[in-house]
């Protein structure tokens, strides 16, 4: 227990958690041969210069920003197909008629005045010096000039280039190719920065390693993050000099040895950090900015978290988590990020191979254990979150509706088990002496005695008083451990170094863990232990010395894991650079009280198609409202006076079925929901969300209709 999480409890070293990649350390282990890469790199290294090199404006929260191309904040007004086209025509109509009008002389002969003034006398006539030909070409040149300024004048009437770009252009419009000229003072792949800092030598290397195919854009984003270590004074120049010489492109590695992942399922930018997850509708309720771009999320909107609903079968699994799950195993082997993902057996969380850790609760052959106490050595701090993973879903276990009275009563045992054994007691122990088994109270009590631990003495007497009596939340909590005390998890949170145990203390490294969750038949325990791994997220990001690395949380179900601590802890991650992903299907699985602070807690928010109604109202609550113009269209029905008026209406009527009427049409602003609870259950469809963001910075985006498919 006493493990720092890079190594089993009895200190040997055959299967370790990686520690942070980067110079000018040395994994303390050997690393694993890295795997092949599932996709080979070009030979000339084209490909991964494209990409280094591509755009990447800067865009609001969310924006994909490789390759995009910024759109105006306001939509340009569009006239009507129906009124352009008709305007055009009549345009060419009125041209025409004029171009007749002035060659069959009905307007004059005007319009041959600049004609006189310009052309020389000589130049007029059959027996000028031109000739007959010559004449004919000067009338008829100027004619055409003539008609080439009255066929302009109506293209601009009849706005033509509209017309043609609408109608032609936009159908036989190739996608233009991504820009990739770059001189050698912009050129990322030139590695600039380095050559200034006075590592020409390494530049180079790097240089013609992303030439000639060498180089992944995993490679680029973890010798970047090395590169910032030396700029922030943590490893030395010549160390980075050294490793990049010697190493190339696969120089700082990861402690596993892999390069990438053993395949990817989403699109990744690793120069922005984003996973795309789909494409934002051109639909009038998106902003006109937003509308056809691609849909990302990176650290800067996963540190303010996200909490994701929707029925099962809506996506948020296979369109949620998984990518950004990808996205952070990536990150860690960039040495970015640490990744924590949670979820049950089977659930396609990705393979075993793209993590460094695989915990299976329940399943015998697991090779690492879970920590119950959070690998730390403080009994009251091993109570706090061992009472919040055990009580804190009660909604009243005791007078003040918090967890102080549970971790008090854990803390009465925990410490004196401590002083005694020089660890904490497993789970068989733990329910024993909750239930207040004589024996073992009885040999603590000894055992106290003899080492002279007055104060814990006081501690056990009076844990041992309040055994019994009304209010004691002593039995809660063993009913509770039992859960725990199962067959399935005889194995599991071992106390006496007989197993592998991680522990979240690991996450000051760039680790990559999965948690299996045991599901069928122990649903209440695996609540009870995805509540345990999320206290004990809170509680390590809060602690770490090096906060550079982003951590992150995924829970794949957080039904019965929100708790009044939980929503406290989460919004004390953002100042750590951590955050938590949660899904649910629904909000009926949190309690009522704790719905409002969950959302408020979290930065970004999705609603899945499916929602109920009575979900959508938390959300569209949430979301508030906004000023929107409203059109109030009435018609009138004329009516005639003079017979001749009368006449020429009943003639309408006859020919439209309608009675003739005038339209009055009145503008207003009115204050309306972004989305209301009817349309967020009825109008989204299948394979598509509603999410708004909020970076770190402050920056967020409104309600955004989006197509996970896209």
């Amino acid at each position: 227990m006493d493990s720092d999480g890079t190594q089993d409890a009895r200190g040997t070293h055959a299967s370790p958690v990686p520690r942070p990649a980067g110079p000018p350390e040395v994994p303390a282990v050997p690393p694993r041969p890295p795997r092949a890469p599932a996709t080979p790199p070009l030979p000339d290294g084209s490909a991964f210069l494209a990409w280094l090199r591509a755009p990447r404006p800067d865009a609001a929260p969310g924006v994909w920003r490789f390759g995009h191309r910024p759109r105006p904040a306001e939509e340009p007004e569009e006239i009507p197909a129906r009124q352009l086209l008709s305007g055009a025509l009549i345009a060419f109509l009125v041209g025409w008629l004029v171009w007749s009008l002035l060659q069959n002389g009905y307007l004059g002969t005007w319009w041959w005045v600049p004609f006189d003034l310009i052309v020389p006398d000589a130049w007029r006539g059959g027996d000028s010096d031109l000739g007959e030909t010559g004449t004919f070409i000067v009338y008829q040149g100027y004619e055409l000039l003539v008609a080439l300024g009255i066929m302009i004048g109506a293209a601009r009437l009849g706005r033509w280039g509209e017309v043609w770009r609408r109608f032609v252009t936009s159908r036989f419009r190739r996608p233009e190719a991504q820009e990739t000229r770059t001189t050698p003072e912009d050129d990322p792949a030139h590695w600039n920065e380095l050559r200034a800092a006075g590592a020409a030598d390494a530049a180079e290397r790097l240089a013609a390693e992303a030439r000639t195919g060498l180089m992944r854009d995993v490679d680029h984003a973890r010798i970047l993050r090395a590169w910032q270590g030396v700029r922030t004074g943590r490893h030395s120049l010549a160390t980075f000099s050294g490793a990049v010489l010697k190493d190339g492109a696969a120089a700082c590695l990861h402690p596993s040895g892999e390069r990438d992942l053993p395949a990817r399922l989403a699109r990744h930018d690793l120069v922005t950090g984003q996973v795309r997850l789909g494409t934002t509708v051109d639909d009038a309720r998106n902003p006109y900015a937003y509308r056809g771009t691609g849909l990302a999320l990176g650290p800067d909107l996963l540190g303010t978290s996200l909490v994701a609903v929707g029925p099962a079968g809506s996506g948020k699994t296979g369109t949620v988590v998984r990518p950004l799950a990808e996205s952070l195993c990536l990150h860690a082997l960039a040495g970015r990020a640490a990744v924590v993902v949670v979820g049950a057996a089977g659930a396609g969380l990705g393979p075993a191979d793209a993590y460094d850790v695989v915990v299976r609760i329940g399943n015998q052959e697991s090779e690492y254990d879970l920590d119950l106490y959070g690998g730390t050595t403080d009994p009251d701090e091993a109570a706090a979150v061992l009472a919040e993973a055990l009580v804190g879903d009660l909604a009243d276990p005791h007078p003040g509706s918090d967890s102080r009275r549970s971790t008090t009563v854990l803390a009465q045992l925990l410490g004196p088990f401590r002083a005694v054994h020089g660890r904490f007691p497993s789970v068989p122990e733990l329910r024993q002496l909750l239930d207040g088994a004589p024996g073992p109270f009885a040999a603590l009590r000894q055992g106290l005695q003899d080492a002279g631990q007055e104060s814990l003495l006081r501690e056990l007497d009076a844990r041992e008083r309040q055994m019994g009596q009304p209010g004691d939340v002593g039995g809660v909590l063993g009913d509770r451990v039992a859960l725990l005390d199962r067959p399935a998890f005889a194995g599991f949170f071992d106390t006496s170094g007989q197993s592998r145990p991680f522990t979240l203390k690991a996450l000051d490294h760039p680790v990559r863990v999965r948690i299996d969750l045991p599901q069928r038949g122990h649903a209440d325990a695996s609540r009870m232990l995805a509540r345990l791994v999320l206290a004990q997220f809170t509680a390590s990001v809060a602690v770490r010395e090096d906060r550079s690395l982003f951590a992150c949380l995924l829970l794949d179900d957080a039904t019965g894991v929100v708790t009044p601590e939980a929503v406290r802890g989460i919004q004390r991650l953002r100042s750590g650079n951590a955050g938590v992903v949660l899904t649910l299907r629904t909000l009926d699985d949190v309690a009522r009280p704790l719905r409002g602070p969950l959302l408020g807690a979290t930065g970004c928010r999705m609603a899945l198609s499916g929602l109920t109604p009575w979900d959508g109202q938390d959300f569209a609550e949430v979301w508030g409202k906004e000023w929107t113009e409203a059109r109030d269209v009435t018609d009138r029905q004329i009516i005639a006076e003079t017979p001749a008026g009368k006449a020429v209406h009943m003639l309408r009527r006859v020919i439209t079925g309608k009675a003739p009427t005038a339209r009055a049409v009145t503008v207003r602003q009115v204050e309306r929901e972004r989305w209301s609870a009817s349309e967020l259950a009825h109008a989204v469809p299948a394979g598509h969300a509603v999410l708004s963001l909020t970076d770190v910075k402050g920056e967020h985006a409104p309600p955004l209709l989006v197509d996970l498919r896209g």
